[in-house]
């Protein structure tokens, strides 16, 4: 199987997306998105992650993390950082069951958030970026997480027919 890339929500694994609509829940409170709980994640301060929570859309929430980021106590692209994300992934697959199946339906192919039409390095931590040449570079992250997930449903003997 070739790699499976996913940018856009509306796309074919746009569900891999921070910004896809699967609300989760953490410590009692009910995220739209997992963007918008890893964005809230950044801070320590319980107003701003309030804020956060409140917003309507995971742009938004993203937007108001941005506005506030002298107040975060956790840096983007850092270790901490890395464990908010796989804590994010985590809860949407325990909580959309039916997601295990899709991810488990990737097989082997390598995930991979595909950031070419985004500016900014910081795209290329979480993501990859196919370069003009056939190459790519980016560190994918967000990609290695949803296939460290699907390593571990593996071995815990879940099989496709989740679906």
């Amino acid at each position: 199987m070739s790699d499976i890339w996913f940018d856009k929500v509306d796309g074919p694994y746009g569900w891999l997306g921070n910004m896809a609509p699967y609300p989760v829940l953490h410590l009692g409170r009910r995220w739209l998105t997992t963007e918008a709980l890893f964005q809230a994640l950044r801070f320590g301060d319980e107003d701003l992650r309030m804020l956060i929570c409140a917003e309507k859309s995971p742009m938004g929430a993203k937007m108001m993390a941005k506005k506030h980021a002298e107040a975060m106590v956790v840096a983007p692209m850092t270790a901490q950082d890395l464990e908010h994300m796989r804590l994010c992934v985590g809860l949407k697959l325990e909580q959309h069951k039916q997601l295990q199946g899709r991810l488990l339906a990737t097989g082997e192919a390598v995930i991979r958030e595909d950031v070419t039409k985004r500016n900014g390095a910081r795209h290329e931590f979480w993501g990859t970026r196919r370069l003009p040449d056939g190459g790519i570079r980016g560190h994918n992250w967000l990609g290695t997480i949803w296939m460290e997930r699907r390593d571990v449903l593996r071995s815990s003997g879940m099989s496709i027919r989740v679906l």
